[in-house]
């Protein structure tokens, strides 16, 4: 397997590298963002004088000033007071809700992204991924995408500047003390929330790991019910989700516990910082040096500058936190498939079906080798079957002409055209295929048989659905075909669910038709019925059957018998029984078992 949700360093450092892959997206509404900015700068703008409002307003109701104040005047410094603080509100969210759109068209953008990514993925990838930790990997990173955009343009940035242009203030107007005391407090406090940051992102990245496992768990149980219930196994399943549980709640403490360390210390460095800065005012104004309204204005100025400092903090800590969160995401969209279209992947072209297995080796491991050079020719029309012991191989051959795995060596070709060279999505369309499990949407049955074509008629799903002997069924229901089927089909039974996925493909109508182990979930009437529906649909296409049961091919213009990957015998059913091979062997024990059975 190679992702797994639970493959985390938690000492590993952060990747700054990511932060690049959103650029494209904020220069894709560059103008929008530009006019956020412009908001910024006027909030920050309106901040910067409130101070300078108080100080007049505070030294011209100071003592005998008051008595030579117009009216006016105080009025007008009320006034403008007021106009600042809602200005600086006003442009704020002004900028909030224009950016807005910008984090949401962007989480949409990479989500959809990463949705194609992931069924761009090959089947290897997916029969080993974790469906739980995976979707919740994929809700946290594009969360921490939102919030990583919305703060590094809107927090950091203004905040530094903020911090430049009060310390830039208060040298020019109140000299080097008050600038030195501001910078020194900002310098400590931003390598301490640094530091002790970039040291907490471990209990972080710890806290994910474990969130996605018990998630993980929890799915997996959920959807395997069925079978937790037939081996009574509730509590062994509790046990097993709360040793998930109480990992994550341990990381938690851990996080909460450096949390407190890390608020503590930016704590102790604000307090100390405006201390000083407040008793160093207080010593200024009985000296004389300044007036109480440059007290009230170098107060309000370290309050609001320790407060979106304060802020910086927490923007920081989440920061780390998102980056930590969005890690995995980049992970999974860094994943490469290991089977693609080529570079110059043309449309397959179809003239009349014909299939060719040319030399075609494959295993799924070096140890594990499935296919052993086999030649197999399907002519245009023709009806081939492909029998054997299990392991032998037949399933192989579907996944190989699907194109879910490339062989280790020869080729297969459709219509003499090599499937690597032509594109997946035209390959695919050419092919229909009733599995042997059929897994349904949780939706209606009706909507479940229009998935074989979304966009078909409603007559046409009718028509598909009374060609595989769905309607009888169908009619017997109090919601017909309305009826939910439930989480991967659960409500219907194995034949139901057979005779669903056997009606998409008949909606599909493709030029090419597979089926592997179509009626292996009927009984013997439901299998016969389907059978002549299967031969009346199947006629005049190429058809590929991949069979178990020996009874449900004799009609077969050819059966194959692979053996250990190799075909050892081919022929139709007369003549393999003539041969009284491996075939004839395989077909006198199911007579017998069918006997014994009846």
């Amino acid at each position: 397997m190679r992702h797994s949700q639970h493959d985390v360093d938690p000492n590993a450092k952060t990747n700054w590298g990511i932060v690049k892959h959103l650029i494209p997206y904020l220069l894709e509404s560059r103008y929008r963002v530009l006019l956020a900015l412009g908001c910024l700068v006027l909030a920050k703008g309106a901040i910067l004088t409130i101070p300078f409002l108080l100080k007049h307003l505070v030294d011209a109701l100071d003592g005998a000033a008051l008595a030579e104040l117009a009216p006016a005047m105080l009025l007008g410094l009320v006034l403008a007071y007021g106009g600042a603080r809602f200005a600086n509100v006003f442009f704020g969210e002004l900028r909030d809700t224009l950016f807005g759109r910008v984090t949401e068209r962007a989480m949409r953008r990479i989500g959809l992204q990463v949705f194609r990514h992931v069924h761009a993925l090959d089947l290897e990838y997916h029969l080993g991924r974790r469906t739980g930790g995976l979707a919740r990997d994929i809700e946290r990173g594009t969360t921490g995408i939102s919030f990583l955009m919305r703060f590094f343009v809107f927090n950091i940035a203004p905040t530094l500047f903020e911090i430049t242009m009060v310390v830039g203030i208060l040298l020019f107007n109140y000299g080097p003390s008050f600038a030195l005391i501001t910078l020194i407090a900002v310098i400590s406090y931003g390598f301490f929330s640094l530091y002790a940051t970039e040291w907490r992102t471990q209990f972080v990245r710890e806290m994910n790991s474990a969130d996605s496992a018990s998630n993980t768990r929890a799915v997996d149980s959920l959807l395997n019910f069925e079978t937790v219930k037939y081996f009574t196994n509730e509590a062994f399943e509790a046990q097993r989700y709360d040793k998930e549980l109480a990992r994550w709640e341990q990381a938690r403490r851990k996080n909460r516990l450096s949390l407190f360390g890390l608020n503590g210390g930016q704590a102790l460095i604000i307090a100390v910082s405006q201390t000083a800065m407040i008793g160093l005012a207080a010593w200024q104004v009985k000296d004389g040096e300044i007036t109480l309204g440059d007290f009230i204005l170098i107060n309000q100025f370290m309050i609001q500058l320790f407060l979106p400092l304060g802020f910086l903090g927490f923007v920081f800590r989440e920061i780390k936190g998102s980056m930590a969160n969005i890690e995995n995401l980049f992970e999974l969209m860094a994943i490469k498939p290991a089977v693609v279209d080529a570079a110059d992947a043309r449309e397959l072209t179809l003239r009349q079906g014909g299939i060719s297995f040319q030399n075609v080796s494959f295993g799924y491991s070096p140890q594990r080798q499935i296919l052993d050079r086999v030649n197999l020719e399907i002519g245009p029309g023709e009806k081939v079957a492909v029998v054997g012991a299990s392991g032998s191989g037949k399933s192989t051959l579907v996944k190989l002409l699907f194109r879910f795995y490339d062989p280790d060596s020869g080729c297969i070709a459709i219509d003499g055209q090599d499937i690597s060279g032509v594109s997946q999505a035209s390959l695919r369309r050419a092919i229909g295929i009733v599995p042997q499990d059929t897994v349904l949407f949780n939706d209606s049955i009706f909507e479940n048989v229009r998935y074989g074509n979304p966009r078909a008629a409603d007559a046409d799903v009718a028509e598909a659905i009374r060609l595989a002997h769905l309607d009888a069924f169908i009619a017997a229901l109090p919601q017909g075909a309305d009826t939910l089927v439930g989480e991967r089909g659960l409500k219907l039974s194995g034949g139901e669910k057979q005779r669903v996925s056997i009606a998409r493909t008949i909606l599909k109508r493709p030029p090419i038709m597979v089926f592997d182990e179509a009626t292996s979930s009927l009984d013997s009437h439901s299998e016969q019925a389907i059978l002549r529906a299967l031969q009346e649909i199947s006629r005049g296409h190429t058809s590929l059957v991949i069979a178990h049961r020996l009874s449900t091919v004799v009609d077969a213009d050819r059966i194959v018998v692979l053996h250990h990957g190799r075909i050892v015998e081919s022929g139709n059913h007369e003549a393999l029984l003539a041969q009284n091979g491996r075939y004839a062997s395989l077909w006198r024990a199911q007579q017998k078992q069918h006997q014994d059975d009846s």
